[in-house]
């Protein structure tokens, strides 16, 4: 008894199977998270380590070479990239695909542990994280109020962040802008020479002197108290009353002899702004497995309490960016896509079944599989995102596909005159195979992705298993429940033309069955005059080749998707001041804000960038701004790339001296996506390759804003002492050093406490000794003799420029050149810097490797190419297994070369790019257009077996086979259209994908239903001359 036959008589234990999995489906719905792609980490891992008031040769020589020696052994590595910033090293470990990232950051921390003690004292620990897109805000925020600036931020920092941390999913937040206090101690330099005191002791008498101590306990045998020193400051005059010497007995000199103590505020280090208001910035990220959507509900929740606890002082957080609104949106349109086809595609059906009975029947294969698909991705922890929700839409007009051609075959029993449950019995039975090879198919071509090792096989797993699950679920509807219904409910065809509808149907009927005779006369000529057709066909493919040619269409690996958001980078000369930079700043927003497009300005100047890849680190030379445009409909449909190049051209002219960066936001993070890193032993010659290809990509037409790694850094002053005066003078580096780093960057390690709260006292020189090489020459150093002597004693001062960043790949020095893509893919500029180097080679030496964009692209370019081929190979085999026979399979698999034809036909005439979703539906077209010649092939078998003559059983095959073949295609392909068609969020992705499949499907439907009879009744000749039409 087969599970047709169970179905038909023991219905109870198909409705009980079918029971389970709805249950199993409504709870996976209810659990499911939205999110806008699945969590796909690159496996790359950063190690930064901070190491303040260190130049990039010293934090290269003691901090970055000593990490990369450690790390040397660390299995699963690629190739190691290393920064020496000022301040800070970063070493990039970019892993193999497959590696286990927490095992390799555990080994790391092992190694790096290993070799602590051999690091500077001054270095913070090295902290190590993933590159991933969970690593970008998932909001930025600016917090305003009535209260005092200074005490605004320390309730931001002590009492609203707090709140906002402890929420379930919130991980790190960077405050941007805002005045923290500080208590702030400036040095007299003349009265340090007057007293012979030098500044290094002021720092240890006030660091000495505000201490809690504890000091023990006193005990007798009936209690105990513990004893404790407390030295704490908690005003200023605490502070000022500190002795610091005592030069004559009785005269002790005090810190308000020698400094002014008063309360200030930190050194700004960087400025907030929205709409021009200032403010203080909130970026905040999301734990790795917290969901966006909840997080982002919860985060601003919390934001309301805030504002109703502390509404007289009027604190307001405006949310100036959530990425969650945009993956709320996108999700909504493919489910309005995805609702939109199941519509379609019914009609579709109603129109081919011509009654609403047989329609309902082939529709029940929809939600069923659907809500199977649910149960899947809730026991295997997916989330519905882009990519399932993707896959739904898209499979909508294949889950129809085998109960269509189950009860298609069904009818005809029906119509034979036969009873309902033999009528199903045999229809099932008979398409059987058919319905099987056509499912398998479908199936076998997304297996290859479920093994991938690449970039993208995280997204296209999950898209994958969505389309293998509901697909299988929809071949078990096709076996089990159709014929169920069909034998309960399914009846011979009698239309009668007593309304508009019934007549319309019969219309549509009679045109079709004109058709498939038209098309059966079409099919005998083209038997007869096989050479014709197959001219016509190589005409189409030259056609197709050179349209290709043409360049109409570039490459990428994935579109942004346009969110009407950019984002404008400012970069000033090196040595200009962040309060400089401030001011051209904010007249630089006032002209943005003025343009009539432009709906909100977040700014952010001289704070870490938030794009991905940053390295979190702010520079006082540099600005960046996150400019939102209003609707579209609001500007005429003007295109964000446009309104950016233009408002960068006015800038230029308006405000010159000024480099100015570009970069469109959409709902996938991205790099600069043309990187190349150049490595070699000689570090001149390195940095001339470098600039050599620099000056050439920027001639490429849409290469923008190229820059190099590795450029001339900020003026430095070097202090360069002669050892043998300073050691006469009892004076040595270290103590020099130690007064030179507090006179210009100040100590803070002494703190105020003022109601539980602790405030930095910053020690150093007064402003106005801090301004040139001067004020570091007359700086006196006091030695333990208790003799005042100025540097220039023991020194001199050389004017230099250090280098901005240190770079090195594999432990050879190295630069990376970085290109944006404007108005053209971003692979199409890279073929272009490829075919430069390939007639241009490099020198001798040098070594290039691409990253970002374009070395994924061809990692994932490559790997779905293979499984285009895998793909090929599986349905060969699988016919071969399912008719037995090497020769049939081979004429079914026709189908693919001119489907391909279409599809770059619909790519040109959409303007769409081959991208990775382009790929993806060529992948997913090979199974589709396979199945029009799986049921042509499969049916002209049978009609053989009857023994029929092999050219009358090909065109009675292929017109018997025309209806569920017009059906199969034009329900897949006018399912299609709503996501062909779609505008707004995401659609850029999905518009290839569909115009892929919608032009293959049509160009296959249209040469397929020839080319294959042609080829099989070729076959058929050649075996009848050979003499043997034996079975293969």
């Amino acid at each position: 008894m087969n599970i047709t036959e169970i179905s038909i008589k023991r219905p109870s234990l198909i409705i009980v199977l079918f029971s389970v999995f709805a249950l199993l489906g409504i709870i996976g719905y209810k659990n499911l998270s939205y999110e806008l792609m699945p969590d796909f980490n690159q496996p790359v891992v950063v190690i930064k380590t901070v190491y303040p008031g260190a130049e990039p040769n010293e934090v290269e020589t003691s901090v970055s070479r000593k990490i990369e020696d450690a790390l040397s052994n660390l299995e699963g590595v690629d190739y190691l990239v290393t920064k020496s910033l000022p301040n800070a090293s970063i070493i990039i470990a970019n892993l193999k695909y497959g590696t286990d990232l927490d095992k390799t950051m555990q080994d790391a921390q092992r190694y790096i542990d290993n070799i602590k003690k051999d690091l500077p004292k001054d270095i913070q620990n090295p902290v190590m994280s993933k590159v991933s897109p969970n690593d970008l805000p998932i909001m930025s925020v600016s917090a305003t109020s009535d209260l005092n600036p200074t005490e605004f931020y320390q309730k931001m920092k002590d009492d609203y962040l707090p709140q906002i941390q402890k929420l379930k999913g919130v991980a790190e937040i960077t405050i941007l802008g805002g005045e923290e206090r500080e208590i702030q101690v400036k040095v007299d330099k003349d009265k340090l020479k007057l007293y012979k005191i030098s500044l290094y002791q002021v720092v240890e008498a006030i660091n000495r002197s505000g201490i809690d101590l504890p000091a023990g306990k006193v005990q007798t045998d009936q209690e105990n108290s513990s004893v404790r020193l407390v030295g704490k400051f908690n005003d200023l005059s605490s502070i000022q009353n500190v002795q610091v010497a005592m030069p004559m007995p009785g005269s002790p000199v005090y810190v308000k002899d020698i400094a002014n103590v008063v309360d200030g505020i930190k050194e700004t280090s960087s400025i907030s702004r929205y709409n021009g208001k200032n403010g203080i910035g909130l970026l905040i990220k999301k734990q790795s497995d917290g969901n966006a959507v909840d997080v982002s509900k919860l985060i601003k929740a919390q934001f309301q309490t805030i504002e109703k606890n502390n509404a007289s002082n009027n604190v307001k957080f405006v949310v100036t960016d959530d990425s969650t609104d945009n993956t709320i949106a996108a999700v909504n349109s493919v489910v309005f896509d995805l609702i939109l086809a199941v519509i379609l595609v019914s009609i579709v059906m109603l129109l081919f079944l011509r009654s609403y009975r047989n329609s309902l029947i082939v529709a029940v294969a929809i939600p069923t599989s659907l809500i199977t698909a649910f149960g899947t991705m809730w026991l295997l922890g997916y989330t519905l995102n882009l990519m399932t929700l993707l896959a739904m839409s898209l499979v909508i007009g294949v889950l129809v596909d085998d109960a269509t051609v189950v009860l298609e075959n069904i009818q005809r029993h029906l119509d034979m005159g036969k009873d309902k449950r033999k009528a199903a019995m045999d229809g099932r039975m008979e398409i059987g195979y058919s319905a099987l090879s056509i499912t398998l198919v479908d199936v076998v071509v997304f297996v290859p992705i479920l093994f991938l090792q690449v970039f993208v096989a995280d997204m296209l797993k999950q898209f994958s298993v969505v389309i293998i699950v509901t697909v299988l679920t929809s071949l078990l509807v096709g076996f089990t429940l159709t014929p169920w219904l069909a034998s309960r409910i399914g009846e011979k065809e009698n239309l009668q033309p007593t309304n508009f509808f019934n007549r319309f149907l019969l219309w549509f009927e009679h045109q079709l069955d004109k058709f498939i005779a038209w098309y059966g006369g079409k099919l005998d000529w083209v038997l007869k005059h096989k050479l014709i057709f197959i001219r016509f066909v190589i005409f189409f493919f030259f056609g197709t080749a050179v349209i290709m040619k043409k360049g109409i269409i570039g490459k990428k690996i994935i579109s942004t998707g346009e969110q009407g958001k950019f984002r404008l980078g400012l970069e000033f000369d090196k040595n200009t001041s962040i309060q400089q930079n401030n001011l051209i700043s904010e007249k630089i927003e006032t002209y943005i804000l003025h343009q009539p497009e432009v709906a909100s300005l977040f700014s952010n100047v001289g704070g870490p960038s938030t794009g991905i890849g940053s390295l979190g680190v702010g520079s006082a030379n540099k600005s960046e701004f996150t400019i939102q445009l209003k609707p579209k409909k609001e500007i005429n449909n003007l295109s964000t790339e446009k309104f950016m190049t233009d408002l960068r051209r006015d800038l230029q002219e308006k405000f010159s001296g000024i480099n100015y960066s570009i970069s469109g936001l959409g709902l996938i993070p991205k790099t600069a996506p043309i990187e190349i890193t150049l490595s070699g032993s000689e570090l001149n010659q390195v940095m001339q390759t470098a600039q050599n290809l620099k000056s050439v990509i920027e001639k490429i037409p849409g290469a923008d804003n190229v820059r190099l790694s590795v450029e001339a850094g900020s003026p430095e002053l070097k202090v360069i002492p002669d050892r043998d005066k300073m050691q006469r003078l009892g004076l040595n580096t270290a103590y020099v050093g130690m007064n030179l780093r507090t006179a210009f960057s100040g100590n803070d390690d002494a703190s105020l406490t003022e109601n539980g709260t602790e405030y930095p006292v910053r020690v150093w020189l007064d402003k106005f000794s801090r301004q040139d090489d001067d004020d570091i020459n007359n700086l006196n150093v006091v030695n333990p003799m208790g003799v005042p002597i100025e540097v220039s004693q023991f020194s001199t001062i050389e004017k230099d420029n250090s280098p901005s960043l240190l770079e090195r790949k594999d432990r050879q020095p190295a630069v990376t050149l970085t290109a944006d893509a404007l108005g053209r893919p971003s692979g199409t500029v890279a073929d272009e810097v490829v075919a430069y180097v390939k007639d241009n080679p490099l020198p001798n030496g040098i070594e290039m490797t691409w990253g970002s964009d374009i070395k994924r692209q061809n990692d994932s370019f490559g790997a779905l190419g293979s499984v285009l081929i895998i793909s090929f190979i599986l349905i060969y085999l699988i016919m071969v297994a399912l008719y037995d026979s090497y020769i049939y399979p081979f004429v079914a698999l026709f189908a693919i070369p001119v489907a391909v034809i279409g599809a770059f036909l619909a790519l040109n005439l959409s303007l769409s790019h081959l991208s990775l979703f382009a790929l993806l539906g060529l992948i997913m077209l090979m199974g589709l257009v396979t199945k029009n010649s799986i049921l042509i092939v499969d049916f002209t078998n049978q009609l053989k077996a009857e023994g029929k003559p092999y050219r009358q059983a090909i065109i009675e095959a292929s017109k018997g086979r025309m209806r569920p073949i017009l059906m199969t295609t034009l329900s897949m392909a006018i399912g299609m259209l709503p996501i062909a068609l779609a505008t707004g969020t995401s659609a850029e992705w999905k518009n290839g994908l569909a115009w892929v499949i919608i032009g293959g499907l049509l160009s296959s439907l249209v040469l397929t239903v020839y080319l294959v009879p042609m080829v099989y009744y070729g076959v058929d000749r050649i075996k009848e001359k050979l003499g043997s039409n034996k079975k293969q």
